[in-house]
């Protein structure tokens, strides 16, 4: 076998790998392995055994490329967050403590709690002063394996605002080796101004919001929050209609309370994702599969809320429509930042094989991005984002967490931490 080396700039060797290459049915393992890296790529990657002695040599004259001896450690692709809320201001950690103390969700928003407070902390924080207070969610989600992660709006709830967030979320990707991935979530609730001209709000989603966000170029998604406490399906349909109009792609916040329908919606548009989808029917799942989307799980929701409504995972398996798992991380329902939590939580609360859970941060997490041709696998040509992990098997990864096991992460090519 014929292998040119001649461009590549580092090559594993000793490692194992999960390739994560056969979707959640396997790991994707080759075991004793080598992989290398060119111009931020993959080059080359297979057994140790398959490569010639000269390469494997530390000091060979004729190789320019840096040699790293993985010891038997795992490489697996870096991790994808495909859903967060990761821009806001204050917090609500007093909601928390009177939730506890017996309060009621409506008794909380009526004391100015709930989304009001976050929409009134982030119109009132700076750039600089949002900026500050993300950076450490994504550090703390970045020293944990992620390379990639999508960062939403929705805490605005006016244009001034909601582009604020958006140029905040993009100011990190400056500060950070992470692929920041931005999402505008205008439709999330309804602001205070607005509280009994919900049609009206949308026709500024539609009419000021998304035009500003497309002609600034400050987002690669539009979102909507489809629920009886959100928007309804025709509402939804609004902006969907907007966002296509402007060349956005769409997802969906669906059936994390009841069945909508929202999710059949965003079928009929392509979307790329539904997310939550606890409540979601057979019909909606073959809609899914029709549109080739993503179902992004939020064990992290699940767990905070205290909710007991799992998602189908029987029926999403039952018709082959891949499982993205995400942190959501936010002030309200998921104030989590833990990616490698959210792994034992896939497993644990909606019982997930490891194997299925960690496609769903790598693989399909990139899937529900729009990323699956170039991140989320080990194979040739795909971008070289890639984790090393101190495990003996990839089921390590879900099974414990607290200890993290990242030994190395690598964003194109170059080593990160």
């Amino acid at each position: 076998m014929t292998i040119n080396s001649s461009a590549w700039q580092t090559l594993f060797i000793n490692v194992n790998l999960a390739t994560m290459t056969d979707g959640a049915n396997s790991y994707g393992v080759i075991e004793n392995a080598a992989l290398a890296i060119s111009e931020g790529k993959i080059a080359w990657l297979g057994k140790v055994s398959d490569l010639p002695n000269s390469l494997l040599e530390v000091g060979d004259k004729e190789s320019a490329f840096e040699l790293i001896d993985g010891k038997g450690q795992w490489l697996t692709p870096g991790l994808v967050d495909c859903h967060t809320h990761l821009v806001y201001g204050g917090n609500r950690a007093n909601e928390f403590e009177m939730r506890l103390q017996g309060k009621s969700y409506q008794e909380i928003a009526n004391a100015g709690g709930g989304i009001v407070s976050t929409v009134s902390a982030t119109r009132k924080a700076s750039e600089e002063e949002l900026l500050a207070s993300a950076l450490p969610r994504l550090t703390a989600l970045h020293q944990q394996g992620v390379t990639s992660v999508e960062i939403k709006s929705g805490y605005g709830l006016d244009t001034t605002n909601e582009i604020k967030m958006l140029k905040v979320a993009g100011q990190l990707a400056e500060l950070l080796p992470v692929t920041v991935k931005r999402t505008f979530l205008g439709a999330h609730a309804l602001p205070i101004e607005y509280k009994d001209k919900p049609e009206e709000y949308v026709d500024l989603v539609c009419n000021e919001m998304i035009p500003q966000v497309a002609k600034e170029n400050l987002a690669d998604a539009v979102d909507v929050f489809c629920e009886g406490i959100g928007f309804s399906v025709e509402q939804t349909k609004r902006v969907f209609a907007a966002a296509k109009a402007h060349g956005l792609p769409i997802k969906i916040h669906a059936e994390q309370l009841s069945n909508l329908g929202g999710t059949e919606l965003a079928a009929q548009y392509n979307a790329l994702s539904s997310d939550h989808i606890e409540f979601l029917d057979e019909a909606g799942i073959k809609a899914m599969n029709a549109a080739d989307m993503t179902a992004v799980l939020l064990p992290g929701a699940f767990y905070f809320l205290r909710e007991t409504q799992l998602p189908p995972i029987d029926l999403l398996r039952k018709y082959q429509v891949p499982m993205a798992i995400a942190t959501d991380a936010n002030p309200g329902s998921s104030p989590i930042n833990n990616i490698q939590l959210m792994l034992n939580m896939a497993c644990t609360l909606f019982r997930l094989t490891p194997s299925e859970a960690l496609a769903g941060v790598t693989c399909h997490g990139a899937k529900a991005l729009g990323l699956a041709e170039q991140k989320g696998q080990l194979t040739l040509g795909f971008d070289a984002d890639i984790a090393m992990w101190n495990i003996e098997q990839p089921a390590e990864l879900c099974y414990q967490f607290g200890v993290n096991p990242l030994v190395g992460l690598f964003k194109a090519g170059k080593q990160v931490i």
